[in-house]
């Protein structure tokens, strides 16, 4: 092997997230309503498979050779029926990694010259939506309940590949999950999550 190679190689690298299946990208989006500031919330429709009804911000999978941040804006764009001429990004939030080989790229922005009462929201992917004044979240101190993670290996894992084979200390870990509630919604789990990164922001 050339070291040449192996330098021309490494400094060309753009590091990923080791272990990634799916990559996603949300917007925690800020929209004006009566005069105060709000975050808007989506809750997803009743139909699709996977999380039906859950709160969420908008936001997607990521598509072939498309970055987190057009993926946000594409997304969002889609799910609320606005043009992305109207989404102004501010900033990049934190990311998360879940136990669940999921990285979620985040994205604060604000939906420009777009009144809440005029959203016609996609109705195949969107339930409803609802805004919560961010005085009134940075008010909160969001309940948190703590899951165990554990390790377990799967059918046929080469044991004699490993040291103490059998009896290996297989780690466990600590995923807190948050609740922050607003009338009657309860906002928890990876939007309550990302929604706590952008709280402790601007805090």
């Amino acid at each position: 092997m050339d070291i040449k190679l192996i330098k021309e190689t490494i400094k060309n690298k753009k590091p990923v997230i080791l272990d990634i299946i799916y990559e996603s990208a949300v917007i925690v989006p800020i929209i004006k309503v009566d005069g105060d500031y709000h975050i808007l919330f989506q809750v997803r429709s009743f139909s699709l498979n996977t999380q039906p009804g859950e709160i969420c911000f908008p936001g997607g999978r990521l598509e072939d050779n498309e970055d987190a941040f057009s993926c946000a804006i594409r997304e969002t764009s889609e799910e609320l029926n606005i043009s992305k001429d109207n989404i102004e990004i501010l900033g990049e939030l934190d990311y998360l990694v879940t136990p669940f080989n999921m990285a979620i790229y985040s994205f604060c922005g604000i939906l420009n010259d777009v009144q809440f009462n005029s959203i016609e929201y996609n109705k195949d992917e969107v339930s409803s939506i609802f805004s919560v004044p961010i005085k009134e979240l940075l008010k909160q101190e969001p309940q948190v309940s703590n899951m165990t993670i554990h390790t377990e290996p799967i059918d046929n894992f080469p044991f004699q590949l490993v040291q103490n084979g059998k009896a290996y200390d297989w780690k466990s870990g600590i995923y807190p999950v948050y609740f922050y509630k607003y009338k009657d919604h309860t906002i928890w789990g990876i939007t309550a999550k990302i929604l706590k990164g952008f709280l402790d922001t601007l805090k």
